[in-house]
């Protein structure tokens, strides 16, 4: 659980310091600057005279003084409630005493506040009237200091505006930084090399603490100005397995440092006075992790969460953390939603749609009377407008649920008092009725409703929260009547967020909270607008100039809440996957499927649908360079491979098409159409016919039975890059911007009439379409272009779906997934994209240092060609390459395997020795690199393939 997960760090902090202070003592954007020991001195100069042992503390608008007994309470004096300050018995700060006494210090004020007496959490007990207390400092030296302090401090609590008031603590707080510096004594090591010390904040909830970061060559530290909780924070480099940057308060300022990979607590949230200070500290830890941690993106989470790999809550948390929510931050805590809308019934039916709450609507829209008020008033607003005048997540709220395990928090926020009892979190089914009917209630819930820690259900500290006007007290949460216990509850709760019917829905709220409905047009037809305050970019604070307006926004910002950092500006895809299986399986994997093999009867959640299960590549990663023969001049340009797997055909720039045959190990035929480079081949179903591209423009049919060309389809006005042919269809990409869709059967004989193509469809481009992909039914075509741009074309009616610009270079490939879900496209960037063909998403980006021109891949793992003649291996799902196999000495540009059918047989089906041929290709009119061999590489061939158990076991031929 988020916030629970935090305490005991907290705790553990507060043990080391063997204090009760806590800075959540402090008022909100309070700074606690020093402490001194001393004593409390009572009845001074009287015969009741009393010493209570302690330490001093110096805040920016208070003064408190932590007695060593714990059955003392803890003594806040407000500076703005202090009448005078000085030395005891000095300047008629005490008239009731003549001699100075040295070392005390004397506090006369109106107000005082008493804390944790028996160290008991309960609200502040407040005494009122003329008093004064008497500090004797151990170090009698350092009262004039003090004393000096205090009247600074207090002129500045007792300014008139609140502007003025913050200014001068800021400037004080900063001539104390500047005074200071890192003590560089405390580095781990005295080889450390410095990279930068900055000042900034360490963030925790409700609390801010003042101090100098630096950054060394393996360590991170942050040193609080105050030595409190300890003198140092560390954190090793080589520990940190993700960073974020974050905004606080609306301004980029913020950084977060994880050295975990799944808890959603931090180790360190530092927030940065320059913006500057802050994305350099980034760019260090960054340049650091490149080569050790892979960047988490939200597309590549939702690729993994489509297919099962995430259950609805991690993906959830996921979504979060990218969208700037930290535990740290109660303004933006992680946002979980009501998902279960029935909270009355006896049994929990998670088969029945009734029992769920409807996710593609805000809180605020549920209950159509209340919109209608809403919306009455939302028409009658003058701009800016917004339907809500509150939001789903606030400080407020957060501390709302956690009351019972954050008791001391709530005090903070709320000045030393809890709520009214009435209003607290008393029921689960009255919190969720008051959220439907409430007219300035739209809360939604956090993540320890779906965790597994109860503690926020019941008050196990034996907090006094008050009494309700029926009288009973406020005690444990009041749970719906479907469950037996707080632990049933959370049971039952996180089953119904993982039930199929969230799985199917929990994307359109994900429209309203991280995606394209959260604000815009969208926004407005979802009936999903805010006060324009909690949206990022909906003010510039740099831009007031006003000091008091400005602090009044800042402070209205951190208490109102903040809407998230917007991830998705298109539909949010469905999950694909509705049955997750296994909750504890890791976010990514990189195992061979063949390490854990699934049995007939199980399922399997880490594949794509049953389709890409059947089709699992298990042991890709063992393939290794097998046969090389030398049979065209110039560059290889396309690969296609006999049913049989016994001839391969390949095209080249030297303008040839020629048979091999894999058995003899001969060349048996070279065919020559013109004196131009030939770029692409495949066989038509039957392996009678082979057809060629061109860049004369043209297309070529030949017979492989009678050795001659048999058909010519002049068909474009500029090369012809791609063809493609499916069901007596053939579909052609060119450079002169278009694709070309063909009917017609080519002449079985030679001499025989010629047979006259019929143009279906011309599919337009602005620039030439270097790449082309049909997916299996060939109701979709992809294309990808010079520039970049990706393009999913609905071929029954000849229509754009969606265009992709998602390259900076060349697309050199593309292809559908098995189930048609996804397109995969490489390009010259050395960019692997994964987009979302329902949505036109880019669901994911992964990256190498070179060009990937070439691929193969069964929807889960990918098998690359590089510009070096690496074979490359991706993980997916885990972006990133698994293996690396060095099979060619020049660029891969082209591969190719045997047939599906052939390649993936029915169970217990053998077959002989299937090769997976891979050649260099060279794309462009320019000539081609020397170091480019026309050679066609037989890689390793997979002998042997035989469903087993549910999975594939490729046995390599040594």
């Amino acid at each position: 659980m988020a916030f629970i997960r935090k305490k005991p760090r907290e705790q553990q902090l507060q043990l080391y310091s063997k204090e009760r202070f806590s800075l959540l003592l402090l008022n909100l954007e309070e700074y606690y600057f020093e402490q001194h020991t001393a004593n409390h001195v009572q009845h001074k100069g009287s015969r009741y005279e009393r010493k209570i042992r302690g330490s001093l503390k110096i805040c920016s608008k208070s003064v408190i003084f932590e007695p060593d007994a714990i059955s003392q309470p803890i003594i806040k004096i407000p500076l703005r409630d202090c009448i005078k300050i000085g030395k005891h018995g000095e300047n008629g700060a005490n008239r009731h005493f003549t001699k100075a006494v040295s070392g005390g210090i004397s506090l006369i004020f109106s107000q005082v506040y008493f804390i944790k007496e028996h160290n008991i959490v309960a609200p502040y007990k407040i005494e009122r009237g003329t008093m004064e207390y008497v500090f004797e400092l151990d170090v009698s030296g350092k009262v004039e200091d003090v004393v000096e302090t205090l009247l600074q401090l207090h002129r500045a609590s007792c300014l008139d505006k609140l502007g003025d008031q913050t200014a001068m603590i800021t400037a004080i707080l900063q001539s104390r930084l500047a005074r200071t510096s890192f003590d560089k004594n405390r580095f781990q090591s005295v080889s450390e090399k410095l990279h930068m010390e900055c000042k900034a904040e360490m963030v925790t909830p409700l609390v801010t603490n003042p101090g100098h970061v630096c950054i060394t060559d393996t360590n991170l530290y942050f040193q609080p100005l105050n030595g409190y909780p300890k003198p140092m924070v560390q954190i090793t480099l080589h520990d940190v397995r993700r960073i974020y940057k974050r905004r606080h308060g609306l301004m980029p300022l913020g950084l977060e440092v994880f050295c975990t990979e799944d808890d959603p607590c931090s180790d360190v949230y530092l927030k940065f006075y320059e913006r500057q200070d802050r994305d350099d500290l980034y760019f260090y830890i960054a340049t650091y992790l490149e080569h050790h941690v892979a960047e988490r993106t939200a597309e590549g989470c939702t690729l993994q969460w489509q297919r099962g790999l995430l259950s609805n809550y991690q993906y959830l948390l996921h979504l979060n953390t990218l969208a700037d929510r930290s535990c740290n931050d109660l303004s933006q805590y992680p946002v979980f939603p009501w998902v279960v809308g029935d909270y009355s019934s006896s049994e929990l039916d998670l088969s029945n749609p009734g029992t769920f709450r409807d996710l593609s609507k805000p809180v605020g829209a549920l209950n159509k009377e209340r919109l209608e008020r809403l919306l009455t008033r939302y028409r009658e607003m003058p701009e800016p407008k917004f339907m809500y005048g509150s939001h789903y997540s606030s400080p407020g709220y957060v501390l709302f649920y956690l009351v019972r395990i954050a008791p001391e928090y709530m005090l903070c926020l709320q000045n030393g008092r809890f709520d009214n009892a009435d209003r607290m979190f008393n029921s689960i089914a009255e919190t969720w009725k008051n959220c439907l009917d409430g007219a300035t209630d739209f809360k939604e819930l956090i993540p320890e409703f779906y965790g597994d820690d109860v503690s926020f259900l019941v008050n196990s500290l034996k907090l006094d929260l008050g009494k309700r006007q029926g009288g009973q007290m406020v005690d444990d949460v009041e749970l719906p009547p479907w469950a037996r216990s707080p632990e049933d509850f959370l049971q039952k709760s996180r089953d119904a967020l993982e039930s199929d019917y969230v799985s199917e829905h929990l994307h359109e709220w994900i429209d309203l909270v991280f995606g394209c409905k959260q604000k815009g047009r969208n926004a407005v037809g979802a009936h999903n607008v805010f006060h324009p305050l909690t949206y990022e970019g909906g003010v510039n604070l740099n831009s007031i100039e006003d000091p008091d307006e400005k602090v009044a926004m800042l402070t209205q910002i951190l208490e109102f809440g903040q809407t998230p950092k917007q991830l998705f500006v298109t539909p949010h895809p469905r999950r694909i996957t509705p049955k997750f299986k296994s909750l504890s399986q890791p976010s990514s994997y990189s195992a061979s499927t063949a390490d854990s093999p699934v049995s007939p009867g199980e399922e399997s959640f880490e594949d794509l649908t049953e389709e890409s299960r059947t089709l699992a590549w298990s042991n890709i990663t063992r393939l290794r360079p097998h046969e090389q023969h030398k049979i065209h001049k110039e560059a290889v340009t396309g690969i296609a491979v006999s049913r049989s797997g016994s001839s391969v055909f390949t095209t080249s720039q030297d303008s040839t098409l020629k048979m091999f045959s894999k058995e003899s190990k001969m060349l048996q035929r070279s065919i020559s159409f013109s004196n131009m480079a030939l770029s692409s081949c495949l066989l038509l179903p039957g392996d009678a016919t082979v057809v060629s591209s061109s860049w004369d423009n043209n297309v070529y049919f030949y017979s492989i039975a009678f050795g001659r060309r048999q058909d010519t389809l002049m068909g474009h006005d500029d090369a012809v890059s791609k063809i493609c042919w499916h069901d007596n269809r053939l579909y052609s990409a060119s450079w002169d911007s278009t694709v070309k869709v063909w009917s017609g059967v080519p002449a079985e004989m030679p001499g025989s009439r010629r047979h006259q193509f019929d143009l279906l469809a011309e599919l337009e481009h602005d620039v030439g379409v270097d790449t082309i992909s049909l997916n299996a039914a060939s109701t979709l075509l992809v294309s990808g272009t010079k520039e970049g741009t990706v393009t999913i074309w609905d071929l029954t009616a000849a229509a754009i779906l969606h265009q992709i610009p998602c390259h900076s270079g060349t697309v050199c490939d593309t292809a559908f997934s098995p189930d048609s879900r996804h397109v995969l496209s490489a390009g010259e960037d050395g960019c692997l994209n994964v987009v979302d063909v329902q949505t036109g998403m880019l669901m994911s980006s992964m990256t190498s240092d070179e060009p990937q021109r070439c691929f193969l891949w069964d929807g889960n793992s990918v098998l690359a060609g590089s510009q070096s003649g690496e074979l490359l291996v991706w993980d997916l799902l885990g972006g990133k390459i698994r293996e690396r196999i060095q099979g060619h000495t020049g660029k891969l540009s082209a591969a190719d395997l045997t047939p599906p059918n052939l390649l993936f047989p029915p169970a217990d089906v053998p077959f002989s020795s299937r090769e997976l041929p891979v050649c260099p290709l060279g794309r462009g009119r320019s000539p081609p690199d020397p170091g480019w061999p026309g050679h066609l590489h037989l890689s390793l061939g997979l002998r042997d393939v035989r469903l087993q158990n549910g999975s594939f076991n490729f046995h390599m031929e040594n």
